[in-house]
């Protein structure tokens, strides 16, 4: 759990860097452009996290981000080898989709693994279906999974651990990412959100309130 919340830290510095230079680049803005509307600090995060990818679902079927378009999008980045983080967040996930009921239709639960090496599809098939058989596992080539975390602004790295299956274990972000139905970043939900809190916040989002 320390290893979470370092990451946690991580990823709130990260965004906490990235609001002061928006900021400060929307003052400057408004300096030299002041007759322009300046974008806020939403709309440039937005237009810096996407959901965009092209890899391989747990049962080997090539998808890319466009087959989700239309329903909101419940992420979470990690791997089948992960001792804690992972498997709490795929129950987060799980409860989640099972409370929103019916409106469980409208959102896609996505787990996209940080470590393709080990994480075939057959290996992210039986390990989503441990949680719920309505998450969708995507794992793909090292530079598929690359370009996919890129996009979404993931942090991981591999740490060497001999103790670890292969030699070595991944080191990640522990968020919850929400996005639109158009693959926009919505918020990142950290691993203190309750389920309640996530799961009426979706539900609000699907409401258009």
């Amino acid at each position: 759990m320390g290893g979470s919340i370092v990451r946690s830290f991580r990823f709130g510095l990260w965004l906490a860097v990235f609001i002061v230079v928006a900021a400060v680049a929307g003052v400057v803005g408004s300096r030299y452009w002041p007759t322009h509307k300046q974008p806020t600090v939403q709309a440039v995060t937005e237009s810096v996290i996407k959901a965009e990818f092209s890899l391989i679902d747990h049962t080997g079927r090539a998808v890319t981000s466009k087959d989700f378009r239309g329903r909101w999008l419940l992420v979470f980045y990690g791997f089948t080898n992960c001792p804690d983080v992972c498997p709490t967040a795929l129950n987060t996930v799980a409860a989640v989709i099972e409370a929103l009921g019916p409106d469980a239709d409208k959102v896609a639960p996505i787990f996209i693994t940080v470590d393709p090496a080990r994480d075939t599809a057959e290996v992210m098939a039986g390990y989503v279906a441990a949680f719920d058989p309505r998450i969708i596992g995507l794992t793909g080539t090292e530079e598929q999974v690359a370009a996919a975390l890129k996009t979404a602004r993931v942090y991981y790295a591999k740490v060497n651990q001999s103790a670890a299956p292969g030699g070595y274990t991944m080191d990640h972000s522990s968020y919850l990412y929400l996005f639109d139905p158009k693959g926009m970043f919505d918020k990142p939900f950290s691993h203190e959100t309750s389920i309640e809190t996530i799961t009426a916040t979706i539900r609000q989002r699907i409401g258009g309130r």
